[in-house]
């Protein structure tokens, strides 16, 4: 896994100084307001359980770069707290609370089989090179007995790690995004236009 990040495409943007305009409502500033500023406590997963999860996600996403990270463990670990999923389970899967505690116990021991240590005492090369082989099919702890480790890798780690950190507005600077489409709206929806509140990306 490599994470060179190119230069940004949307240079001076900054997604937050439409705060006061009309491309946000109160509904929207009150959402933003959250996702700034009210990070949820650890509530549900152990200690342990949190610096290991919040170790892969630091692989997944790595944000050197920044002075603020993203924060996307606490987030998750919110949605356990609540047991809120996405309203399915794939049926070869256990329910959400427990295949996420069985998928992080069993990412532990896979990273002890490859290197003899925890994941978070691994270096990044060796933490990448454990999630390389969820991510391949190839885990062998008995520890993912009746947990396809691809599949929670993919649809658990990944998926739901991705979809918090896009949903923050820092993320949303990067790919030039520009919030919700009410109450301004987007009226210019042709190829290669832009309305004029929108991003402009480098040349």
């Amino acid at each position: 896994m490599t994470h060179d990040r190119p230069p940004p495409r949307f240079p001076g943007y900054d997604v937050l100084a439409k705060w006061d305009s009309p491309s946000f409502d109160d509904v929207t500033r009150d959402v933003l307001a959250l996702r700034l500023d009210a990070v949820p406590p650890r509530r549900w997963l152990t200690a342990d359980e949190w610096d290991l999860l919040d170790a892969i996600n630091a692989r997944l996403l790595p944000q050197p770069e920044r002075t603020r990270p993203i924060p996307i463990t606490p987030w998750i670990d919110a949605m356990l707290h609540e047991d809120r999923g996405e309203g399915f389970r794939h049926p070869d899967m256990p329910p959400l609370r427990a295949a996420w505690r069985q998928g992080l116990g069993a990412v532990d021991d896979e990273a002890r089989l490859l290197h003899d240590l925890p994941f978070v005492r691994l270096d990044a090369a060796a933490q990448d090179a454990v999630l390389q082989v969820l991510a391949e099919g190839r885990a062998a702890s008995p520890r993912w007995q009746g947990l396809d480790a691809k599949r929670f890798f993919i649809h658990h780690l990944v998926k739901t790690a991705a979809g918090l950190y896009y949903a923050h507005p820092f993320a949303w600077n990067e790919i030039g995004f520009g919030g919700p489409a009410s109450p301004r709206g987007y009226v210019r929806l042709g190829f290669d236009s832009r309305d004029p509140w929108e991003a402009k990306e480098a040349p």
